[in-house]
Order: C-alpha cells, then sequence, then structure tokens
C-alpha cells in the first residue's frame, strides 16, 4: 500500500487587493512563492470541505490562468508612526525630545520609542526601553557604531511613564529621565542620569522621523526595533529643557504664545478616527499610521469618567502599538483579473500548482494552495431569485486563528485531544502572518483588527473545517438542488444597505453569521420588513458588533468588550470602535439583540457531541404545516451530520420573547439529546449555581422558528451551526434536507406571507 504524501499549501502564498469583486471588474492578486513560477487556473468552489461531501471546483477559463513568474515576498509586521520631516528634525544643536509610554512588553533588546536613526550606517538618534537597560538614548557616530547612554533601571510593565533626554551643545551634556508616575499607593520613582557626549556626533540620518520603531538604513520601509505598548505627547524642542519643563509644555496653552523652540508636538487625541497622526506645532509635522496600530485607547490622563472616547478625546491621547501589527503585507502585485460579465457569481478561487501538474487530479499533487475570492453580481446585471449572503466579517473575525493551539480551555471544551492541521502548524511557525481577533499580541493584548491584505490560512479549501468551509456545504446542497443563486457578501451590504439585497426575493444567511455591522443589521431589518424573505441557516448569529474601518476598508474592528463569549477582554475605557465610535460587544447590549431580527440568538457551545431536533405542537399549525408534512412527533430530526454526528451541534441559538423574538412566531421544532458538554454562554448566566448545562438547562437549546414579516416577507432559522453538515447525509436524500428544500420553495413563491391577527 502506498502511503498518501500530505498536501503543501503553502508552497505559493496571496491574497487579493479586494475580496469581493463584482461581475466585469477587476481584482489583483500578490502573491509570494520560493519558487520561481507558478501555474494559475480560476476555479468557481461548489465545496471546500474535502472530508464530506468532498472538495468539489469547476476551472474557469480565464486571462490569466497558465505559468506565472513569482518571487518571494517578505512580511514584515510592526506599527509604527512615519512622520515626512525632511530634515527639520536633524536635532543640530541643543534639544529636548520626550512623551509618555505605557509599555506592556520590555525585552532584552531595545524597543524604540522616539527615533530618526539608521541601524546599518549609525546615524541619527534614537530613545527607547530595554529591560536591563532601562531608557536608553543612542547617539549617531557616523561610523557604524553609537554613542549610548542608560539608565540602568528596569521600568515597569504596565505602569504609565515620562521618558525624556535633553541635550546642551553648550556643555556636552546629555539627560536622560526616567519618570515612573504614582498610581494607587504606589509614589512616583524619578531616575535623572547625566552623560559627557563625545564629540563628532551625526544625528542627520536622512531617514523620516518614527513613532515606536527605527529604520534598519536609510532604505525607507525597513523598520526595526517595534515597540510594544501605549506612547502619548510626544513633543521635541530645540533647546535644553528639565524635564519637568518639557513634561509640561503644551503649545495650545493659549492664543498667540506659541514656543518658538518648539520643533513638534505630536497629539494622538485629534483625528482618532483616522490613520492620520497630528503636529500641533508651528511646523505641522504630521504623520500617517504604519501598519494600524490601536487608538481609541485610554491615555495617561483617562479618569474613568467617561468610556466614549468621542466624549473626552483628550484623555484618549494614546497610541498602542504592537511589533506584531499587521495590516497590509505590502507585497507587490503579481497580475490583474478582468472578471467577464458573463460569468456567474460565487465563491472563487485562484488555484495556484508546480507548472506542469494543472491537469493533475487535486489529491495526487504535491502541492495546491488555494486564494479565495468572491464574484458579486454588478449593478444592473441580471439576478436570481436567491442570494447566499457570504460572511466576510466573520471570515476575517477568525482570520488564521490560534484558538486550537494557544487558548487551554478549547482542549477542555471539545473533551478530547487536538488534532493539529499543517495549516495551523505553519502558522505558529511563521506568526508575522498575524492571527486573528480571537487571538492576543506578543504582548497578551487582544487583537481587535483584521485585514484581508494577508494570506488568510483558514478561509479556503482544505481548511480547518469551520466558517467558510461549512458554508460551502449550503452551496453544494443548492447545486445538488439545481436552485439558482447568486452569491453577495455582507461587505456589499455593508457599503451599500438595503440596495444590496432589494433586488432579491429572498436571502440565505449561512452557518455563522457572528459579526455584524450597524448598516448590515438595519439594512436586513428593512429587507424583511419590505417582504424580502431570510432563511438563516446557523447560529451564534449576528451576535457582535463590529465595523470596518472607514479609513482602512480592508480591515474589521473588534472589541470584546467585558461579556460575552470571548476569549480576551477590552482594558477599561476602550470598548468603542475607533473608526467609527460606536460600541463594540455584543449587539445584545445595544438594544438590538438577535431574536428580534430572526427570531433566535446564541445560547450555548456544543463541543462534545451534537443533538438533534424533535417536534412541537407549533409544527401542525397551518401557517407551517407543509414544512414538517410527513415527519412524525417522535422522529428525531437530523441525528446525522458530517463530522460532528447530528445536526443540533457545534452553536445553537434559540427563541426567546424576552429579547426580542416576535410574538406571532412559532417554534416548529427544537433541540434534543445536548450533554453535559453543551454550556451556556455567560451573558445567560446571572450567577453561577448547579445545572447550567445542556442535561438539565432548558435555556440550552437550538429552536428552529418560522414568522412573519410586514409586506409579505417571513424567516425561517434553524438555531444551529451544523444544520447545514446534515444537507448532504444519505447521498441528500434525508429529513434535513426536505425541511431546508420546502422552506426554500415557498420562499421563493411570490405568494405574499400574513402576519397573523
Amino acid at each position: 500500500m502506498s502511503k498518501m504524501i500530505p498536501i503543501n499549501t503553502n508552497l505559493f502564498l496571496g491574497y487579493p487587493d479586494t475580496i469581493s469583486v463584482a461581475l466585469g471588474e477587476d481584482v489583483t492578486f500578490h502573491i509570494s512563492s520560493q519558487e520561481s513560477a507558478v501555474q494559475v487556473s480560476v476555479v468557481r468552489l461548489r465545496c471546500a470541505d474535502v472530508d464530506a461531501p468532498g472538495l468539489k471546483y469547476e476551472i474557469v477559463e480565464s486571462a490569466i490562468s497558465g505559468v506565472h513568474a513569482c518571487h518571494d515576498q517578505p512580511v514584515v509586521p510592526g506599527s509604527a508612526v512615519v512622520v515626512n520631516d525632511g530634515s527639520a528634525l536633524s536635532l543640530a544643536g541643543s534639544w529636548s525630545i520626550g512623551c509618555y509610554i505605557w509599555p506592556t512588553r520590555i525585552t532584552p533588546e531595545t524597543q524604540t520609542i522616539l527615533s530618526r536613526w539608521s541601524e546599518v550606517d549609525g546615524k541619527g538618534y534614537l530613545l527607547g526601553i530595554s529591560k536591563a537597560d532601562g531608557l536608553t538614548m543612542k547617539l549617531g557616530t557616523g561610523s557604524g557604531t553609537a554613542f549610548t547612554a542608560k539608565t540602568g533601571k528596569p521600568l515597569k510593565e504596565r505602569r504609565w511613564h515620562w521618558v525624556s533626554a535633553s541635550f546642551d551643545a553648550g556643555t556636552g551634556v546629555l539627560t536622560l529621565c526616567q519618570w515612573q508616575l504614582a498610581e494607587g499607593c504606589v509614589p512616583e520613582r524619578l531616575t535623572t542620569e547625566t552623560f559627557a557626549v563625545e564629540a563628532g556626533t551625526e544625528l542627520d540620518s536622512r531617514t523620516p522621523f518614527l513613532i515606536g520603531a527605527h529604520h534598519l538604513s536609510p532604505k525607507q520601509g525597513a523598520y526595526a526595533g517595534f515597540f510594544d505598548g501605549k506612547i502619548e505627547a510626544a513633543r521635541i524642542v530645540s533647546k535644553p529643557m528639565p524635564a519637568s519643563d518639557l513634561r509640561a509644555l503644551h503649545p495650545t496653552q493659549r492664543t498667540g504664545c506659541a514656543e518658538s523652540s518648539l520643533l513638534a508636538f505630536w497629539d494622538f487625541s485629534v483625528g482618532i478616527d483616522t490613520l492620520a497622526v497630528t503636529d500641533l506645532s508651528t511646523n505641522a509635522l504630521h504623520g500617517r499610521l504604519h501598519q494600524l496600530p490601536r487608538r481609541a485607547v485610554t491615555g495617561v490622563c483617562w479618569s474613568g469618567k467617561v468610556h466614549d472616547w468621542r466624549l473626552a478625546p483628550q484623555e484618549y491621547g494614546a497610541i498602542h502599538f504592537h511589533s506584531d501589527d499587521l495590516y497590509d503585507c505590502g507585497w507587490k502585485p503579481t497580475f490583474t483579473l478582468s472578471v467577464p460579465e458573463n460569468w456567474k457569481t460565487g465563491f472563487y478561487a485562484l488555484r495556484l500548482r508546480v507548472p506542469g501538474t494543472e491537469a493533475a487530479p487535486s489529491e495526487t499533487v504535491a502541492a495546491e494552495t488555494f486564494i479565495p475570492f468572491f464574484i458579486t453580481p454588478a449593478e444592473h446585471s441580471p439576478r436570481a431569485k436567491l442570494a447566499v449572503v457570504a460572511s466576510v466579517a466573520t471570515y476575517l473575525a477568525y482570520a488564521n486563528s490560534a484558538l486550537r493551539m494557544q487558548h487551554v480551555h478549547f482542549q477542555g471544551l471539545i473533551e478530547h485531544a487536538v488534532q493539529l492541521s499543517l495549516d495551523e502548524v505553519y502558522l505558529a511557525e511563521n506568526p508575522q502572518f498575524a492571527n486573528s481577533t480571537y487571538d492576543n499580541h506578543i504582548d497578551g493584548s487582544g487583537r481587535c483588527y483584521s485585514s484581508w491584505l494577508r494570506p488568510i490560512f483558514n478561509m479556503r479549501p482544505r481548511a480547518n473545517p469551520f466558517n467558510y468551509v461549512h458554508d460551502t456545504h449550503i452551496l453544494d446542497w443548492l447545486e445538488e438542488e439545481g436552485i439558482d443563486y447568486d452569491v453577495i457578501t455582507d461587505v456589499e451590504i455593508d457599503r451599500k444597505g438595503l440596495a444590496a439585497l432589494k433586488p432579491y426575493q429572498a436571502i440565505i444567511t449561512p452557518t455563522h453569521e457572528e459579526y455584524s455591522t450597524l448598516n448590515m443589521m438595519n439594512a436586513l431589518m428593512a429587507y424583511q420588513n419590505a417582504g424580502g424573505r431570510h432563511l438563516c441557516l446557523g447560529a451564534n448569529s449576528f451576535y457582535w458588533r463590529c465595523a470596518f474601518h472607514p479609513q482602512a476598508p480592508q480591515v474589521l474592528e473588534v472589541r470584546r468588550g467585558m461579556a460575552g463569549t470571548r476569549t480576551w477582554e477590552s482594558q477599561s475605557g476602550e470598548v468603542h470602535l475607533a473608526g467609527t465610535g460606536e460600541p463594540g460587544a455584543l449587539w445584545r447590549h445595544s438594544g438590538f439583540a438577535p431574536q428580534a431580527l430572526v427570531g433566535v440568538g446564541f445560547d450555548a457551545t456544543v463541543y462534545d457531541h451534537a443533538g438533534y431536533y424533535m417536534t412541537t405542537p407549533d409544527a401542525r399549525d397551518p401557517r407551517v404545516a407543509y414544512i414538517l408534512e410527513g415527519i412524525s412527533d417522535d422522529t428525531p430530526i437530523g441525528d446525522y451530520a458530517a463530522r460532528v454526528g447530528g445536526a443540533v451541534g457545534i452553536e445553537t441559538d434559540r427563541a426567546d420573547f424576552d429579547l426580542g423574538t416576535p410574538e406571532h412566531s412559532l417554534i416548529i421544532a427544537t433541540s434534543h439529546g445536548l450533554g453535559p458538554g453543551a454550556l451556556p454562554t455567560l451573558e445567560e448566566i446571572r450567577t453561577m449555581s448547579h445545572g447550567l448545562d445542556g442535561e438539565q438547562n432548558n435555556l440550552v437549546r437550538a429552536d428552529m422558528v418560522f414568522f412573519e414579516t410586514p409586506n409579505g416577507g417571513a424567516v425561517f432559522s434553524t438555531g444551529s451551526i451544523s444544520y447545514a453538515l446534515s444537507l448532504s447525509h444519505n447521498d441528500y436524500n434525508n429529513d434535513i434536507r426536505t425541511i431546508t428544500r420546502r422552506v426554500t420553495d415557498r420562499f421563493l413563491d411570490p405568494a405574499p406571507f400574513n402576519i397573523p391577527g
């Protein structure tokens, strides 16, 4: 028997410049590999699950099909502020420089706070910190070395400090100040050290000024020494100044009294919702964010009186930098696909292989990579009556998740050993690609940004089965049934609102539409109330409130708040999104629980074993009798599913009239067979007690719900992520398939629904 060789899914890596492209428009791909050439095919996916019912796709002919040259493109994470200052900050003569810092990871290596330093040629200046040396100042000598001064006193992580350096050209004395601020019962600690500076320092590095990093060389864009922590109120003056005076300096204290020696004063509380950094000095040395560090974070002056940065921006004057921030890989483009107007919409991908293997079956090749993207209708193109909404926001929230590897609770939840995929191992070995919003930065703080401008390893065929892979089970079923459909994404709903949904008589939101923006929620409600029909074939739907950053639209922003099922918790005062200002956290806590939209909402995780549905008396109501016709009350529905063994599993949603389930809703089936591993969500629990799991707690369940909406519309919700995994069971001959087909057919029938009473 021949041994099966694992397929290398990472020999080629890449990403599109836009995740969703309309018919007739262009999408550019960025590819990296140590291979010199790549064989490219464009495929339309039917199923991305290699286990069951199997990987299915069709190759479509395109202008980019064939062999292309490629090369290895590096990824350099780490955030900073870049100020293109010319020579304004070259610091000839006397000067002083300083800022507030809140370090979150102090390392043996120097982390840079403020710099105009070129590491290769040893020119410029750098203010930084390290574990043993404390506050450090490097001054260039132009000989590849540096004059280095250091306090030798360690700083405290997660404590505010004032740090500064002042040089008196007349005396040749450099003064370093490391000032830990008082907090609680801990008094302030002031360290001041002076140094005689050697002659011949070279402070003009001919590089832009950086906050949070320094230059490797005069070549722009090659940065190093990234800082982990908050920086606030950086300033530079052209004279020696005591630390207390420099700390007290502010350029807007009184009109007409500008300090002539002030070279720059960067106020991060200005433009929090932008990628721009404002200099309040008369020199206007404004900067821009590099790799999207986190804004809307509490600063040294945060009082706790408000938690919304828009109400007191001056209390949010810090930026949190991370050495592993990644917004854009910045790879050079490889080629551009002009999407023909006559293609079908759908889940698409580039299939990348070694040249010469393009005709080989997928299971026989040694290397194969897929780069996903979505093709959506053009504005005036013909439409199907049904649209499947791809959950891009959710895919991004989980993009490159390390949950199964890094979070200690996960193995306990699933009650068996975690079997890691080769992609998960590869990502662990290559952390530069950045993890998901469920993971933590290297300094322990939660990740709140996720971008599609990077390779995403769990949003493609052969990925660890969840979200994207699960959603394609619905596509596979639609193809099997011969039901015509379009694919749109929630990105279009966010950008265009109701207009993105209006052409369709019915829509399907798939297995896990967990993350939704304000525009998405309002557009979906408006669609339903205008007579649209909505099949919600998943669970944990419409749970987290999030937003795409208006100034970085390829980025999803998530703040976890202090409630809900979460793997990290927002710092106090940091729940509001930087990009839009609206509160993050759960939709339930914004007064718009998912029950109000689709009749059911998240109540439990089910990671030990799945359950099934049983009908309820509501199933025989004439309004819905056709859905479960022929299925007896004592017959389990969906006691089967690919991978998990049941149609009620992974995560479940239930009806709750107190949380907004419409009063005329019918609960036509509810779950049975859940066990002690079915655990309620945290927001469901007021106090801890025995009997909270699925064996004993009636609130831990999945409900299958139907209700009518105004103007002839209706909603059908299944309340379970694993529901769609049952569709292909027994060669698509099963009760779950029958129920879904009956509802879909009725929802595509133009005959209106009527709200009873």
